[in-house]
């Protein structure tokens, strides 16, 4: 129900109108940041549909084509799958195939499934499809769940081989009626159990394949699985969830599509005052607010602190943007003996008198990350009010009047979802505070040289490889601004460029005396289709973080080499402009390409003759 969606806003009075009246496609965003049933839903997708691509790539909005093969009816929960993505800055376009026609459209080469891929294949399962929906308490049990996971690894085989996109793998929610009452974990053949190791397989299997899993059983269990399936729907409509969850559902999967995408945010920003801890400490003073053990209140706060730390182990970056005097706003962080969050957990620190909007966008260009980046959690509605409407790209979801169900709010929201995990992303805060030293470094140089050699950086230069394939996958995915041409890849597509031949594929790793950075440049060229000995630079992207370290004239360098080692006699790159990679737009020139030809929306093709 619409319901479980307590971040969002409530929907206006007027929605159906603002749909049909909507002029700009950045306003389709705010559109879909209300709590909006299927009906509503539906009136926002034909408001979608009234924009082209090329005008919802400039304001920032994705197009992505996903195709469905589903054991059940679909329909009803792809009609509000596109309001859903638009949250995550997706205009996704849903292909439902036949219904229960998994296995036909899979190992069909002559099915639509192959002739025009989509950007991901989603394998929409159910308990009755794989066999799982009678309990095998007298034997057999294991058996059934290793038949039930072979089907499902044949068709996702079967379309990443055939298509080279990404395959999303569903499990199953738990929903199976009790046998033995407390017991039925235990019996192996039980519906429960069978369900729960085939899940615990499935983990396995997307693993093995590099698919993502839509974890449909958690949501059923924060939902109440009980709630969550019903049994008259199912036997009259074959509805694998009741109807009215379809907008949970369809959020649940575009918070997946977005991180698929690099549209997940990277920072939390948060309030002080009755968000961080309660009490306002200007007025209460250090012992007046409530922080700590000992009070319903005081745990609230620690919770929100306990979480916002969790999220910066996992390679969330913390900023704080308060109304407050600095010192003042500080005092916890150094004295409140109950306080878990320290100054050193803060990338940013902005507290002072001046509108918050203005301090989002500072905390912005110190990471330099995007604003759409941000998640600003604010317990006080006028403050979240004036941020929406000054920088709608900033997440702010909506609180409620309790303390303790922040972090439920605020987990539930999903902006921090991840397709991938890898030791990158822990070192990832750490790298962007020692940033700082960097920039203190500069300071104190009395030139670029003199500063790029007192950093001590060591660069490597390889290529793909399947150990950094997730950490390749993600970076090509979240890099908007350092982009040259801004294509996505699913890791099916890394995997598929390692081993392809003629494709020059290199990874750039830096270090310097403050640390390692990690991965931080990935280059993509491929032999152009009517020279020979000429490649395409397909890709060329680098993290903002190194900007300013002669990394992309190294790079170059390392790739004119590798060519004219291979007979290759020119380069050839272009620019494709985005409302985000202006900073790139003369790259090539820079660089010595020359122009060979410019089209009327800025998409620009350079050539570097390596002869000369």
């Amino acid at each position: 129900m619409i319901e479980d969606l307590p971040w969002l806003l409530p929907p206006p009075a007027d929605f159906a109108d603002r749909c049909k009246a909507v002029s700009h496609a950045s306003d389709l965003s705010a559109l879909a940041n209300h709590k909006i049933d299927e009906k509503a839903s539906r009136q926002l997708r034909r408001a979608l549909a009234r924009f082209e691509p090329v005008t919802l790539r400039q304001a920032g909005i994705d197009p992505f084509r996903l195709t469905v093969l589903a054991a059940h009816t679909f329909d009803f929960l792809a009609d509000c799958i596109p309001a859903a993505a638009l949250r995550r800055s997706l205009a996704v376009e849903v292909t439902v195939a036949p219904y229960g026609q998994i296995m036909q459209m899979a190992l069909d080469p002559g099915s639509t499934l192959y002739s025009n891929p989509a950007d991901a294949c989603l394998l929409s399962l159910d308990a009755e499809w794989l066999g799982l929906n009678t309990a095998r308490v007298d034997g057999g049990a294991a058996e059934l769940v290793e038949e039930a996971l072979a089907r499902v690894s044949a068709a996702a085989t079967a379309i990443k081989q055939g298509t080279g996109r990404a395959v999303i793998l569903q499990n199953l929610a738990p929903h199976a009626p009790a046998l033995f009452g407390s017991l039925d974990r235990r019996i192996a053949g039980s519906r429960r159990r069978l369900i729960q190791n085939f899940n615990s397989g499935l983990a396995t299997l997307a693993a093995d394949l590099n698919c993502p899993v839509l974890d449909v059983a958690m949501l059923a269990e924060d939902i109440g699985t009980g709630r969550w399936f019903n049994p008259v729907q199912w036997n009259a409509y074959k509805l694998p969830c009741d109807a009215a969850y379809a907008p949970v559902y369809a959020d649940w999967l575009a918070r997946l599509l977005g991180a698929m995408r690099g549209k997940s945010r990277k920072c939390l920003v948060l309030d002080l005052d009755n968000t961080t801890w309660g009490g306002v400490i200007g007025d209460d003073g250090l012992a007046g607010i409530e922080i700590g053990q000992g009070s319903a209140r005081g745990e609230a706060f620690l919770s929100v602190q306990r979480y916002a730390l969790e999220l910066r182990s996992r390679g969330i970056m913390l900023a704080v943007s308060s109304k407050n005097e600095d010192h003042t706003a500080r005092l916890p962080f150094r004295e409140h003996a109950d306080m878990l969050l320290k100054e050193e957990h803060i990338s940013v620190f902005q507290a002072n008198w001046i509108d918050k909007a203005s301090n989002l966008e500072s905390i912005a260009r110190t990471l330099n990350i995007g604003v759409d980046a941000l998640v600003m959690l604010d317990d006080n509605p006028a403050e979240r009010a004036a941020i929406r409407a000054a920088l709608p790209m900033v997440a702010v979801p909506e609180l409620p009047a309790e303390p303790a169900r922040y972090v439920e709010v605020l987990a539930a929201a999903g902006y921090f979802e991840a397709e991938s995990f890898s030791q990158d992303d822990i070192t990832r805060v750490a790298s962007i505070e020692a940033n700082a030293q960097r920039a203190e470094v500069l300071q104190k140089s009395r030139s670029v040289g003199e500063y790029l050699d007192s950093l001590q950086m060591e660069m490597s230069f390889n290529p793909f490889e399947p150990e950094s394939r997730q950490r390749i996958t993600q970076l090509a995915n979240k890099t908007n601004q350092f982009n040259l041409t801004t294509r996505r890849y699913s890791e099916a597509e890394i995997e598929r460029m390692e081993r392809e031949p003629g494709v020059f594929t290199r990874q750039v790793r830096l270090r310097d005396r403050f640390g390692d950075m990690g991965l931080i440049s990935l280059l993509i060229a491929k032999p152009h289709s009517s020279e020979p000995a000429c490649w395409d630079i397909e890709t060329w992207l680098m993290s903002c973080r190194v900007l300013g370290r002669q990394v992309e004239q190294s790079l170059l360098r390392e790739t004119v080499s590798a060519a004219k080692a291979q007979g290759i006699r020119s380069l050839r790159g272009t620019f494709i402009p985005t409302p985000k990679n202006g900073m790139v737009a003369d790259h090539y020139a820079k660089l010595g390409f020359s122009v060979v030809s410019r089209s009327d929306d800025g998409r620009t093709e350079y050539r570097l003759d390596l002869d000369a």
